[in-house]
């Protein structure tokens, strides 16, 4: 339960994060169209068609942009421009240099020396950066939504309960990535994801409790780490078996205490932090499923290993990893 209560909460902070950018990003179009629509009408009145033609080039420049740049590099980017225009005698050219990086022109300003050169670069410059601003956020709310609704999707499947009681087939790897989606919020801050999947057949298995298994491996990778290192997925064919293993770069679990964590109530955390029902459950899960748990922990690295049957009709004899590698060491 503490495992899916932190889960939660992870998964409204990410929720609420793309909804923050969308909102923000609908105030800002909405200020930048209303000073386009004031302007608009006014600027393609005093510039020629040859000038309308640079400004739709300019801004098709600016939507072409695909990454920002650094403060720094702004920096060095506004300086060359300035003295390239100071040098062309424009009065303005702080002005300009500074419009015309944000717009995305860094290098090469020559297509733009007329736009530039006209009495009007200001307002020019002006109504193309707010035209762009209105193109740039409307991105950042594609991509937000597009970001909430792989979270929202990710916890429809995961919540999703098969109340028929009978065993299904699914792919191990579409049930991890699942629950790494809904974690994502907490990687971000340190934890590197490293998978190796090999390609496995589905298994017979009761998904929702699957989600459950590697949930707690995963939230308990989390802690153990303090919230930064490494942690490792590998999924893999042994004979009849899809074998998972999950690994973190944390502390470790001293040898003395090893044996007892699939005891129930048993846990190392402080009060309040866990109920040490956890790995019990992900055993009861596992032996629900005719598999078995085995964890190897040293100091830097612990990996728990899932053996999970793949059932009927599977093929007994692949072997993707050597014996050597999926063996627990003695």
């Amino acid at each position: 339960m503490a495992a899916l209560g932190q889960l939660i909460a992870g998964v409204a902070h990410e929720i609420n994060t793309p909804l923050g950018a969308i909102g923000a990003s609908i105030c800002n179009i909405s200020n930048a169209l209303e000073y386009s629509l004031h302007q608009l009408p006014e600027l393609f009145q005093q510039i020629s068609a040859e000038r309308q033609a640079d400004f739709f080039a300019l801004l098709a420049v600016s939507k072409q942009r695909q990454e920002q740049i650094s403060f720094r590099e702004e920096r060095k980017f506004k300086r060359a421009i300035k003295q390239e225009l100071e040098a062309l005698g424009l009065d303005n050219a702080e002005t300009c240099a500074t419009n015309l990086v944000k717009l995305g022109v860094t290098q090469d300003i020559t297509p733009f020396l007329p736009l530039l050169q006209d009495p009007n670069n200001s307002l020019i410059l002006a109504t193309a950066y707010n035209l762009a601003v209105q193109q740039n956020n409307s991105k950042n709310i594609q991509l937000a939504v597009e970001r909430a609704s792989k979270i929202v999707f990710a916890l429809k499947n995961y919540a999703r309960q098969d109340d028929s009681g009978k065993m299904t087939k699914a792919k191990v790897t579409d049930s991890i990535d699942l629950v790494l989606t809904l974690y994502q919020g907490q990687f971000k801050h340190g934890i590197e994801v490293v998978k190796n999947y090999e390609q496995v057949p589905e298994i017979l298995c009761y998904p929702e409790e699957l989600n459950q298994v590697w949930t707690n491996l995963i939230h308990n990778a989390i802690q153990a780490m303090n919230n930064q290192g490494k942690l490792e997925i590998a999924v893999a064919q042994q004979a009849n078996q899809v074998i998972v293993q999950v690994t973190d770069s944390g502390s470790g679990i001293p040898p003395a205490i090893q044996e007892r964590i699939f005891e129930p109530f048993f846990t190392t955390k402080p009060v309040g932090e866990g109920s040490g029902l956890g790995l019990d459950i992900v055993r009861k899960i596992v032996d629900k499923h005719q598999g078995k748990i085995e964890v190897q922990s040293t100091p830097g690295k612990t990996t728990f290993r899932v053996y999970l049957s793949i059932g009927k009709g599977a093929s007994e004899e692949k072997e993707t990893w050597g014996r050597g590698d999926m063996e627990m060491e003695n």
